[in-house]
């Protein structure tokens, strides 16, 4: 797990009062709802210093700490995260 993939998970896990893994959908999974996801979203800005436009409000690309990995990386113009297993 890399750095950024570990603070969200640590994010979401205090958030969520539960222990959080990089590929768990926490939407499929019930344990968030519409106004959370605002909160992700504030979080992801503020913490990666990005922002995040209407055109990237797909939920596909917050449904998991990899995925949110994957999208600060592209907003960043960071290498792309491979993950491992």
């Amino acid at each position: 797990m890399n750095d950024i993939t570990r603070e969200i998970t640590d994010f979401l896990s205090a958030a969520l009062r539960q222990q959080v893994g990089p590929d768990d959908d926490y939407f499929a999974l019930g344990l968030v709802d519409s106004l959370f996801a605002l909160e992700l979203v504030t979080f992801v800005e503020s913490r990666f210093s990005l922002t995040v436009e209407v055109e990237d409000l797909d939920l596909e690309s917050f449904r998991t700490a990899d995925r949110i990995t994957r999208f600060v990386l592209s907003k960043t113009g960071a290498p792309e995260y491979t993950e491992t297993p």
